[in-house]
Protein backbone atom coordinates (compact mmCIF):
# COMPACT_ATOMS: atom_id res chain seq x y z
CA UNK A 1 0.00 0.00 0.00
CA UNK A 2 2.95 2.59 0.56
CA UNK A 3 4.32 4.06 -1.91
CA UNK A 4 7.82 3.96 -0.39
CA UNK A 5 9.00 0.99 -2.58
CA UNK A 6 7.55 2.00 -5.89
CA UNK A 7 9.98 3.43 -9.33
CA UNK A 8 7.80 6.33 -9.08
CA UNK A 9 8.29 7.58 -4.95
CA UNK A 10 10.47 10.17 -6.38
CA UNK A 11 13.96 9.35 -4.88
CA UNK A 12 15.99 12.60 -5.15
CA UNK A 13 19.67 12.35 -6.86
CA UNK A 14 19.86 8.36 -6.44
CA UNK A 15 19.64 8.42 -2.29
CA UNK A 16 16.14 7.52 -1.01
CA UNK A 17 17.26 6.95 2.37
CA UNK A 18 18.60 10.28 3.30
CA UNK A 19 17.20 12.91 5.16
CA UNK A 20 16.34 16.35 4.73
CA UNK A 21 19.11 18.72 4.75
CA UNK A 22 20.13 22.07 4.34
CA UNK A 23 19.37 22.53 0.33
CA UNK A 24 16.25 21.13 0.89
CA UNK A 25 14.68 23.04 3.89
CA UNK A 26 15.81 26.24 1.94
CA UNK A 27 14.23 24.63 -1.39
CA UNK A 28 10.78 23.97 0.51
CA UNK A 29 10.98 27.25 2.02
CA UNK A 30 11.33 29.34 -0.74
CA UNK A 31 9.09 27.21 -2.43
CA UNK A 32 6.25 27.51 0.06
CA UNK A 33 6.80 31.39 0.41
CA UNK A 34 6.56 31.87 -2.75
CA UNK A 35 2.89 29.80 -3.16
CA UNK A 36 1.65 31.72 -0.19
CA UNK A 37 2.39 35.35 -1.54
CA UNK A 38 1.26 33.86 -5.25
CA UNK A 39 -2.23 32.62 -4.01
CA UNK A 40 -2.47 35.28 -1.95
CA UNK A 41 -2.12 37.61 -4.83
CA UNK A 42 -4.85 35.41 -6.61
CA UNK A 43 -7.68 35.27 -3.82
CA UNK A 44 -7.21 39.20 -2.49
CA UNK A 45 -9.62 40.01 -5.23
CA UNK A 46 -12.85 37.93 -3.37
CA UNK A 47 -12.17 40.09 -0.24
CA UNK A 48 -12.42 43.35 -2.41
CA UNK A 49 -14.57 42.06 -4.77
CA UNK A 50 -17.60 44.83 -3.84
CA UNK A 51 -15.31 47.51 -4.12
CA UNK A 52 -13.73 47.18 -7.41
CA UNK A 53 -17.05 46.57 -8.55
CA UNK A 54 -18.16 49.66 -7.07
CA UNK A 55 -15.01 51.93 -8.57
CA UNK A 56 -14.06 49.81 -12.13
CA UNK A 57 -17.96 50.12 -13.46
CA UNK A 58 -20.64 53.03 -13.98
CA UNK A 59 -22.09 54.44 -10.98
CA UNK A 60 -25.76 54.11 -12.61
CA UNK A 61 -25.22 50.55 -13.22
CA UNK A 62 -27.57 48.18 -11.90
CA UNK A 63 -26.54 46.70 -8.77
CA UNK A 64 -27.22 42.99 -10.22
CA UNK A 65 -25.11 43.91 -13.25
CA UNK A 66 -22.22 45.57 -11.53
CA UNK A 67 -21.87 42.27 -9.48
CA UNK A 68 -22.34 40.11 -12.54
CA UNK A 69 -19.59 41.77 -14.16
CA UNK A 70 -17.43 41.58 -11.06
CA UNK A 71 -17.54 38.08 -10.61
CA UNK A 72 -17.16 37.65 -14.50
CA UNK A 73 -13.87 39.36 -14.16
CA UNK A 74 -12.81 36.69 -11.23
CA UNK A 75 -14.18 33.68 -13.13
CA UNK A 76 -11.40 34.70 -16.42
CA UNK A 77 -9.01 34.27 -13.97
CA UNK A 78 -10.29 30.55 -13.81
CA UNK A 79 -10.78 30.40 -17.03
CA UNK A 80 -7.23 31.27 -17.88
CA UNK A 81 -5.90 28.48 -15.81
CA UNK A 82 -5.95 25.81 -17.96
CA UNK A 83 -3.97 27.80 -21.00
CA UNK A 84 -1.50 28.92 -18.44
CA UNK A 85 -0.79 26.04 -17.22
CA UNK A 86 -0.53 23.89 -20.26
CA UNK A 87 2.20 26.34 -21.79
CA UNK A 88 4.15 26.61 -18.66
CA UNK A 89 4.27 22.96 -18.27
CA UNK A 90 5.12 22.57 -21.41
CA UNK A 91 8.26 24.39 -21.96
CA UNK A 92 8.78 23.05 -17.83
CA UNK A 93 9.40 19.89 -19.44
CA UNK A 94 11.28 21.12 -22.43
CA UNK A 95 13.62 23.61 -20.48
CA UNK A 96 13.60 23.03 -17.10
CA UNK A 97 11.28 23.06 -13.59
CA UNK A 98 13.04 26.58 -12.44
CA UNK A 99 12.84 28.58 -15.37
CA UNK A 100 8.96 28.14 -15.39
CA UNK A 101 8.94 28.26 -11.73
CA UNK A 102 10.03 31.89 -11.52
CA UNK A 103 8.16 32.42 -14.46
CA UNK A 104 4.93 31.97 -13.02
CA UNK A 105 5.37 34.19 -9.87
CA UNK A 106 6.91 37.23 -12.25
CA UNK A 107 3.81 36.92 -13.63
CA UNK A 108 1.85 36.87 -10.81
CA UNK A 109 3.87 40.11 -9.06
CA UNK A 110 3.53 42.07 -11.52
CA UNK A 111 -0.70 41.94 -12.43
CA UNK A 112 -1.49 42.81 -8.73
CA UNK A 113 1.09 45.11 -8.44
CA UNK A 114 -1.09 46.79 -11.63
CA UNK A 115 -4.17 45.91 -10.20
CA UNK A 116 -3.10 48.14 -6.87
CA UNK A 117 -1.86 51.16 -9.27
CA UNK A 118 -4.92 51.21 -11.52
CA UNK A 119 -7.08 54.24 -12.45
CA UNK A 120 -10.77 53.53 -11.81
CA UNK A 121 -13.83 54.30 -13.72
CA UNK A 122 -13.84 57.64 -12.82
CA UNK A 123 -10.68 58.71 -14.30
CA UNK A 124 -10.44 56.64 -17.44
CA UNK A 125 -14.12 55.39 -18.38
CA UNK A 126 -14.39 52.04 -19.92
CA UNK A 127 -10.52 51.19 -19.97
CA UNK A 128 -10.89 50.60 -16.40
CA UNK A 129 -12.74 47.73 -16.34
CA UNK A 130 -10.80 45.58 -19.39
CA UNK A 131 -7.54 46.36 -18.30
CA UNK A 132 -8.43 44.80 -14.99
CA UNK A 133 -9.84 41.89 -16.83
CA UNK A 134 -6.65 41.84 -18.36
CA UNK A 135 -4.74 41.96 -15.31
CA UNK A 136 -6.94 38.63 -14.40
CA UNK A 137 -5.97 36.46 -16.95
CA UNK A 138 -2.47 37.11 -16.45
CA UNK A 139 -2.86 36.29 -12.50
CA UNK A 140 -5.28 32.91 -14.11
CA UNK A 141 -2.44 32.10 -16.36
CA UNK A 142 -0.10 32.56 -13.40
CA UNK A 143 -1.74 30.52 -11.21
CA UNK A 144 -2.47 27.69 -13.25
CA UNK A 145 1.61 27.32 -13.71
CA UNK A 146 2.39 28.10 -9.92
CA UNK A 147 0.92 25.38 -8.31
CA UNK A 148 1.44 22.24 -9.76
CA UNK A 149 4.80 23.67 -11.10
CA UNK A 150 5.65 23.60 -6.67
CA UNK A 151 4.49 20.74 -6.27
CA UNK A 152 6.88 18.94 -9.03
CA UNK A 153 9.50 21.25 -8.29
CA UNK A 154 9.41 20.24 -4.52
CA UNK A 155 8.55 16.63 -5.04
CA UNK A 156 11.48 16.06 -7.81
CA UNK A 157 13.93 17.93 -5.21
CA UNK A 158 13.28 15.84 -1.53
CA UNK A 159 14.30 12.51 -0.68
CA UNK A 160 12.08 9.69 -0.95
CA UNK A 161 11.29 9.20 2.70
CA UNK A 162 9.90 12.99 3.04
CA UNK A 163 8.08 13.23 -0.40
CA UNK A 164 5.14 13.54 1.42
CA UNK A 165 6.03 15.61 4.21
CA UNK A 166 7.71 18.10 1.61
CA UNK A 167 4.34 18.30 -0.76
CA UNK A 168 2.35 18.34 2.41
CA UNK A 169 4.23 21.32 3.71
CA UNK A 170 4.44 22.97 0.53
CA UNK A 171 0.46 22.85 -0.07
CA UNK A 172 0.32 24.19 3.35
CA UNK A 173 2.14 27.44 2.20
CA UNK A 174 0.00 27.65 -1.06
CA UNK A 175 -3.48 27.32 1.43
CA UNK A 176 -1.59 29.61 3.56
CA UNK A 177 -2.80 32.39 1.01
CA UNK A 178 -6.03 32.52 1.91
CA UNK A 179 -5.29 32.94 5.62
CA UNK A 180 -2.97 36.04 4.42
CA UNK A 181 -5.69 37.41 2.42
CA UNK A 182 -8.31 36.81 5.23
CA UNK A 183 -6.10 38.57 7.61
CA UNK A 184 -5.00 41.35 5.85
CA UNK A 185 -8.82 42.20 4.37
CA UNK A 186 -9.74 42.08 8.24
CA UNK A 187 -6.85 44.42 9.22
CA UNK A 188 -7.75 47.13 6.05
CA UNK A 189 -11.49 46.67 7.43
CA UNK A 190 -10.81 47.35 11.05
CA UNK A 191 -7.63 49.83 10.53
CA UNK A 192 -9.75 52.25 7.70
CA UNK A 193 -13.04 53.50 7.52
CA UNK A 194 -15.44 53.32 4.10
CA UNK A 195 -14.47 56.07 3.29
CA UNK A 196 -10.88 55.77 3.19
CA UNK A 197 -11.05 52.45 1.46
CA UNK A 198 -13.15 53.40 -1.13
CA UNK A 199 -10.87 56.42 -1.68
CA UNK A 200 -7.28 54.25 -1.67
CA UNK A 201 -6.59 51.78 1.12
CA UNK A 202 -8.31 49.19 -1.10
CA UNK A 203 -4.70 49.69 -3.13
CA UNK A 204 -3.11 48.60 -0.22
CA UNK A 205 -3.32 44.64 -0.08
CA UNK A 206 -2.78 44.62 -3.94
CA UNK A 207 0.52 46.58 -3.54
CA UNK A 208 1.69 44.90 -0.62
CA UNK A 209 0.90 41.41 -2.70
CA UNK A 210 3.25 42.81 -6.48
CA UNK A 211 5.89 43.77 -4.33
CA UNK A 212 6.43 41.27 -2.00
CA UNK A 213 5.82 38.86 -4.96
CA UNK A 214 8.56 40.67 -6.90
CA UNK A 215 10.59 39.79 -4.04
CA UNK A 216 9.99 36.37 -4.29
CA UNK A 217 11.31 36.19 -8.03
CA UNK A 218 14.59 37.41 -6.72
CA UNK A 219 14.51 34.86 -4.21
CA UNK A 220 14.37 32.04 -6.63
CA UNK A 221 16.94 32.93 -8.23
CA UNK A 222 19.02 31.06 -5.52
CA UNK A 223 16.94 27.47 -6.08
CA UNK A 224 18.67 25.11 -8.36
CA UNK A 225 16.85 22.72 -11.00
CA UNK A 226 15.95 19.53 -10.16
CA UNK A 227 17.77 16.89 -10.01
CA UNK A 228 15.74 14.90 -11.84
CA UNK A 229 15.08 17.56 -14.90
CA UNK A 230 19.30 17.80 -14.87
CA UNK A 231 19.28 13.85 -15.20
CA UNK A 232 16.76 13.76 -18.15
CA UNK A 233 18.55 16.46 -19.48
CA UNK A 234 21.52 14.82 -19.53
CA UNK A 235 20.15 11.45 -20.53
CA UNK A 236 18.42 13.27 -23.35
CA UNK A 237 15.00 12.21 -22.49
CA UNK A 238 13.29 15.45 -22.25
CA UNK A 239 10.50 15.48 -23.98
CA UNK A 240 10.65 15.29 -27.57
CA UNK A 241 6.70 15.97 -28.80
CA UNK A 242 4.58 17.97 -26.86
CA UNK A 243 4.06 16.72 -23.39
CA UNK A 244 0.58 16.99 -23.61
CA UNK A 245 -0.25 14.76 -26.16
CA UNK A 246 1.66 12.27 -25.07
CA UNK A 247 -0.46 12.96 -21.40
CA UNK A 248 -3.70 12.34 -23.70
CA UNK A 249 -2.29 9.18 -25.62
CA UNK A 250 -0.26 7.45 -23.12
CA UNK A 251 -1.87 8.30 -19.52
CA UNK A 252 -5.17 8.79 -19.29
CA UNK A 253 -5.85 6.95 -16.28
CA UNK A 254 -3.62 9.24 -14.60
CA UNK A 255 -5.48 12.01 -15.84
CA UNK A 256 -8.69 11.10 -14.88
CA UNK A 257 -7.35 10.37 -11.45
CA UNK A 258 -5.75 13.89 -10.82
CA UNK A 259 -8.91 14.90 -12.30
CA UNK A 260 -11.55 13.12 -10.09
CA UNK A 261 -9.41 14.55 -7.27
CA UNK A 262 -9.65 18.30 -8.21
CA UNK A 263 -13.10 17.67 -7.83
CA UNK A 264 -12.65 16.59 -4.26
CA UNK A 265 -10.20 19.51 -3.72
CA UNK A 266 -11.79 22.51 -5.62
CA UNK A 267 -15.20 21.58 -3.31
CA UNK A 268 -13.23 21.92 -0.48
CA UNK A 269 -11.70 24.75 -1.02
CA UNK A 270 -14.47 26.08 -2.36
CA UNK A 271 -17.60 25.16 -0.37
CA UNK A 272 -15.70 24.66 2.91
CA UNK A 273 -13.37 27.71 3.14
CA UNK A 274 -14.99 30.33 0.45
CA UNK A 275 -18.74 30.12 0.45
CA UNK A 276 -19.94 28.82 4.14
CA UNK A 277 -18.67 32.30 5.92
CA UNK A 278 -21.71 33.80 3.27
CA UNK A 279 -23.69 30.81 3.76
CA UNK A 280 -23.92 30.89 7.81
CA UNK A 281 -24.85 35.06 7.62
CA UNK A 282 -27.43 33.97 4.89
CA UNK A 283 -28.93 31.34 6.07
CA UNK A 284 -28.50 31.24 9.93
CA UNK A 285 -28.10 34.77 10.63
CA UNK A 286 -24.86 34.32 12.25
CA UNK A 287 -22.90 37.92 13.37
CA UNK A 288 -20.22 38.31 10.31
CA UNK A 289 -17.44 38.80 12.51
CA UNK A 290 -18.29 35.63 13.80
CA UNK A 291 -18.34 33.78 11.23
CA UNK A 292 -15.16 35.09 9.65
CA UNK A 293 -13.69 34.38 13.22
CA UNK A 294 -14.84 30.82 12.71
CA UNK A 295 -13.49 30.52 8.80
CA UNK A 296 -10.29 32.56 9.91
CA UNK A 297 -10.04 29.30 12.23
CA UNK A 298 -10.98 26.84 9.55
CA UNK A 299 -8.40 28.28 7.29
CA UNK A 300 -5.66 27.71 9.99
CA UNK A 301 -6.55 24.16 10.96
CA UNK A 302 -6.77 23.53 6.81
CA UNK A 303 -3.25 24.74 6.28
CA UNK A 304 -1.99 22.59 9.21
CA UNK A 305 -3.57 19.18 8.54
CA UNK A 306 -1.87 19.61 4.81
CA UNK A 307 1.08 19.23 6.49
CA UNK A 308 0.01 16.70 8.58
CA UNK A 309 -1.53 14.92 6.21
CA UNK A 310 1.69 14.90 4.08
CA UNK A 311 3.71 13.39 7.27
CA UNK A 312 1.19 10.60 7.73
CA UNK A 313 1.78 9.39 4.27
CA UNK A 314 5.20 8.92 4.94
CA UNK A 315 4.72 7.41 8.64
CA UNK A 316 2.35 4.78 7.07
CA UNK A 317 0.62 4.61 3.81
CA UNK A 318 -0.73 6.94 0.53
CA UNK A 319 -4.05 4.69 0.87
CA UNK A 320 -4.42 4.37 4.51
CA UNK A 321 -4.28 8.21 5.03
CA UNK A 322 -6.78 8.44 1.66
CA UNK A 323 -9.16 6.79 3.52
CA UNK A 324 -8.77 8.33 6.91
CA UNK A 325 -8.96 11.85 5.59
CA UNK A 326 -11.21 12.09 3.12
CA UNK A 327 -14.00 9.45 5.21
CA UNK A 328 -13.14 11.91 8.07
CA UNK A 329 -13.82 15.11 5.77
CA UNK A 330 -17.92 13.43 4.83
CA UNK A 331 -17.90 12.20 8.79
CA UNK A 332 -16.98 15.78 10.06
CA UNK A 333 -19.16 18.03 7.39
CA UNK A 334 -22.32 16.40 8.14
CA UNK A 335 -21.32 17.47 12.00
CA UNK A 336 -20.13 20.87 11.46
CA UNK A 337 -23.65 22.02 9.38
CA UNK A 338 -26.52 19.64 11.21
CA UNK A 339 -24.91 21.24 13.98
CA UNK A 340 -25.78 24.96 13.25
CA UNK A 341 -26.61 27.35 14.29
CA UNK A 342 -25.15 26.37 17.70
CA UNK A 343 -22.82 28.16 20.06
CA UNK A 344 -19.90 30.85 19.21
CA UNK A 345 -17.88 27.92 20.67
CA UNK A 346 -19.20 25.36 19.58
CA UNK A 347 -19.39 26.90 15.95
CA UNK A 348 -15.30 27.58 15.81
CA UNK A 349 -14.78 24.12 17.15
CA UNK A 350 -16.49 22.53 14.68
CA UNK A 351 -15.44 24.78 11.60
CA UNK A 352 -11.92 24.29 12.79
CA UNK A 353 -12.35 19.96 12.96
CA UNK A 354 -13.80 20.08 9.30
CA UNK A 355 -11.11 22.40 8.26
CA UNK A 356 -8.68 20.08 9.72
CA UNK A 357 -9.85 16.91 7.50
CA UNK A 358 -9.74 19.79 4.78
CA UNK A 359 -6.65 19.47 4.47
CA UNK A 360 -6.88 16.05 3.14
CA UNK A 361 -6.13 18.14 -0.46
CA UNK A 362 -2.81 18.07 -0.17
CA UNK A 363 -3.33 14.31 -1.25
CA UNK A 364 -3.58 15.30 -4.21
CA UNK A 365 -0.35 16.74 -5.09
CA UNK A 366 1.02 13.29 -3.13
CA UNK A 367 -0.58 11.46 -5.91
CA UNK A 368 -0.94 13.26 -8.80
CA UNK A 369 2.80 14.01 -8.77
CA UNK A 370 4.01 10.17 -9.02
CA UNK A 371 1.16 9.23 -11.37
CA UNK A 372 2.99 10.45 -14.50
CA UNK A 373 6.24 9.75 -15.59
CA UNK A 374 9.04 11.95 -15.13
CA UNK A 375 9.38 13.46 -18.43
CA UNK A 376 5.84 14.56 -19.15
CA UNK A 377 5.23 15.07 -15.08
CA UNK A 378 4.39 18.57 -15.36
CA UNK A 379 2.10 18.44 -18.35
CA UNK A 380 0.34 15.83 -17.25
CA UNK A 381 -0.46 17.07 -13.33
CA UNK A 382 -0.85 20.52 -15.14
CA UNK A 383 -3.17 19.79 -17.88
CA UNK A 384 -5.32 17.45 -15.25
CA UNK A 385 -5.27 19.64 -12.49
CA UNK A 386 -6.26 22.74 -14.29
CA UNK A 387 -8.84 21.45 -16.38
CA UNK A 388 -10.63 20.07 -13.52
CA UNK A 389 -10.30 23.30 -11.38
CA UNK A 390 -11.88 25.20 -14.25
CA UNK A 391 -14.40 22.73 -14.81
CA UNK A 392 -15.66 21.83 -11.26
CA UNK A 393 -14.55 24.91 -9.50
CA UNK A 394 -16.64 27.03 -11.49
CA UNK A 395 -20.06 24.74 -11.66
CA UNK A 396 -19.54 23.86 -7.52
CA UNK A 397 -21.34 27.39 -6.56
CA UNK A 398 -23.89 27.46 -9.17
CA UNK A 399 -24.81 23.75 -8.13
CA UNK A 400 -24.88 24.38 -4.41
CA UNK A 401 -26.80 27.90 -5.03
CA UNK A 402 -29.46 25.98 -6.64
CA UNK A 403 -29.74 22.91 -4.82
CA UNK A 404 -29.62 24.89 -1.12
CA UNK A 405 -33.17 26.80 -2.43
CA UNK A 406 -34.30 22.98 -1.91
CA UNK A 407 -32.24 22.10 1.16
CA UNK A 408 -30.56 24.10 3.41
CA UNK A 409 -28.27 21.23 3.92
CA UNK A 410 -26.90 21.17 0.39
CA UNK A 411 -23.22 21.92 1.57
CA UNK A 412 -23.09 19.30 3.76
CA UNK A 413 -24.60 16.82 1.26
CA UNK A 414 -22.24 17.71 -1.21
CA UNK A 415 -18.69 17.96 0.36
CA UNK A 416 -19.73 14.42 2.26
CA UNK A 417 -20.37 12.93 -1.46
CA UNK A 418 -16.76 14.52 -2.20
CA UNK A 419 -15.34 12.68 0.70
CA UNK A 420 -16.83 9.65 -0.36
CA UNK A 421 -15.38 10.07 -3.75
CA UNK A 422 -11.67 10.34 -1.97
CA UNK A 423 -12.30 7.55 0.10
CA UNK A 424 -13.03 5.67 -3.03
CA UNK A 425 -10.47 6.62 -5.28
CA UNK A 426 -7.98 4.92 -2.11
CA UNK A 427 -8.63 1.98 -3.49
CA UNK A 428 -7.38 2.86 -6.94
CA UNK A 429 -3.79 1.30 -6.98
CA UNK A 430 -2.74 4.21 -9.41
CA UNK A 431 -3.60 6.46 -6.43
CA UNK A 432 -1.59 4.59 -3.74
CA UNK A 433 1.70 3.32 -5.43
CA UNK A 434 1.99 6.00 -8.46
CA UNK A 435 3.06 5.19 -12.39
CA UNK A 436 4.68 1.77 -13.01
CA UNK A 437 7.61 2.34 -15.21
CA UNK A 438 7.26 -1.99 -16.00
CA UNK A 439 5.00 -4.23 -14.73
CA UNK A 440 1.92 -3.15 -12.64
CA UNK A 441 2.25 -6.13 -9.95
CA UNK A 442 5.90 -4.55 -9.14
CA UNK A 443 5.12 -2.46 -5.53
Amino acid sequence: MTHMTSAAALPSAGEPQRTLNKHDYQTLSLSALGGTLEFYDFVVYVFFANILGALFFPADMPEWLRQLQTLGIFAAGYLARPVGGIIIAHFGDKLGRKKMFTLSIFLMAVPTLVIGLLPTYASIGVAAPLLLLVMRVLQGAAIGGEMPGAWVFVAEHVPERHYGLAVGTLTAGITGGILLGSLIAVGINTHYSTAEINEYAWRIPFILGGVFGLISVYLRRFLEETPIFKELAARKKVASELPVKTVLREHRPAVLLVALMTWVLSTTVVVVILMTPTYLQKVFHIAPTLSLEANVAATLTLTIGCAVCGWATDRFSTKAVMLIGWGGLAVTSYLFYMSLPGTPESLIWLYALVGFFCGSISLLPITGVRAFPPAIRFSGLSFAYNMAYAVFGGLTPIIISIWQKYDLMAPAHYVAAMGILGFVIGFWPLASRGWQPRSPQSR
